[in-house]
């Protein structure tokens, strides 16, 4: 028998998108609030539940990285425009 070998998280997450993630996520808490559950098997879908939320909250934390280092590059002026504020502008004289 084959070993099964278990992915890294970000290779999980990749596989299966956030909506589908969170979809069995919902799924999981439905099954669970209806109750008349055999213990072992409200257990079991509980961990199920746990799993998933955790690899919800990787995706999130990992998107909300991406959105704050996308706002910091558009708050941070390109190198050339900083040059150009750093220098004194010129006097320009009048004719009378």
């Amino acid at each position: 028998m084959a070993a099964k070998r278990k992915d890294s998280p970000q290779r999980a997450e990749q596989a299966e998108p956030f909506e589908g993630l969170y979809g069995k996520l919902e799924a999981t808490v439905d099954k669970l609030e209806q109750g008349g559950l055999p213990l072992e098997q409200s257990i079991a879908l509980y961990e199920e539940g746990m799993e998933l939320a955790k690899r919800c909250q990787a995706i999130l934390d990992s998107a909300e990285q991406r959105i704050t280092k996308l706002r910091d590059s558009f708050n941070q002026p390109p190198p050339e425009e900083e040059e150009v504020e750093t220098e004194a502008p010129a006097e320009v004289e009048e004719d009378d």
